[in-house]
């Protein structure tokens, strides 16, 4: 299109201001002339449109996550099927540091008694089945990796692991996702673009603050929670921020109020290009 001289923009389609009557009756016609109205009006706001390397960095990076949900899956099939045939798992493999270790998968093929074969092949099936999704995620993480110490993302992942709670696989993840902070003007534009800031329904006096929006980007906010919980062992100014805010709300709720902090550690270092200094920022 731009080689032909006609300028366009990408936008949200959920963007597009839409009347009660274009919900209801709905047309190419009728969507042609809603786009056309608002952007006579100027309403529409364009969105980012990331390089074709970084949606490439990105859906390697999503692989893996999806690989990881498989495997999880793979693994509760089998549980599924010992329970269904009555064969309880030991306690000893249980625990956390037992719970499919090597000795865990020795005993799921030598320790399982079935009383036909059919029973022992379906077990090993399933077993074969989650080892080979282990192989795979070893894999794609020996690609990953060198992607983190490329000259595109080596230095920004220094900045970000600097950072208490992050390290390489979230790092990767937020870079391929966001791909050049200085497109955000400030922390609220940023956290607005992830979907860490809450609903909101007020008029008038009244005032209500709801959960955080469904809007934004799924995969940076579930990344970015779960290392919170990490921040909140190693910076001790997040620790107390946390243990101050679980008097007044339960933690998991608590925990966003600390992903929000984490959000502006992460754009104050990759803006400035400076490295963390553990309990400076509050």
């Amino acid at each position: 299109m731009l080689s032909l001289g006609i300028n366009n923009i990408v936008v949200n389609p959920a963007n597009i201001p839409t009347t009660q009557k274009e919900l209801f009756q709905k047309s190419d016609s009728i969507d042609s002339r809603k786009i056309a109205r608002a952007l006579r009006a100027k309403e529409l706001i364009p969105v980012h449109v990331m390089s074709r390397q970084t949606l490439e960095d990105r859906a390697l990076v999503r692989t893996r996550s999806l690989l990881v949900q498989d495997i999880t899956r793979s693994k509760n099939r089998v549980k599924s099927f010992l329970y269904s045939h009555g064969i309880s798992i030991p306690a000893e493999y249980l625990k956390k540091n037992g719970h499919w270790s090597k000795k865990f998968i020795k005993w799921l093929k030598e320790g399982t008694v079935f009383p036909h074969p059919s029973g022992k092949e379906a077990l090993n099936s399933l077993i074969l089945n989650v080892e080979n999704l282990y192989a795979n995620l070893k894999e794609i993480n020996n690609k990953i990796k060198p992607l983190c110490e490329s000259d595109r993302y080596r230095k920004n992942i220094i900045l970000l692991q600097s950072i208490p709670g992050l390290g390489w696989l979230s790092s990767i993840v937020i870079m391929t996702h966001i791909e050049d902070i200085k497109r955000f003007r400030n922390t609220d534009h940023l956290s607005s673009y992830i979907g860490l800031i809450p609903n909101n329904h007020s008029s008038g006096e009244k005032e209500c603050i709801g959960r955080i929006t469904f809007r934004g980007v799924a995969a940076l906010k579930t990344i970015l929670v779960e290392s919170a919980w990490m921040a909140i062992q190693k910076d001790p100014v997040l620790s107390l921020c946390f243990h101050n805010l679980t008097k007044r709300m339960q933690p998991n709720k608590a925990i966003v109020r600390i992903a929000r902090k984490l959000l502006n550690r992460i754009y104050y270092v990759l803006k400035n290009e400076r490295t963390y200094e553990c309990g400076i920022i509050k």
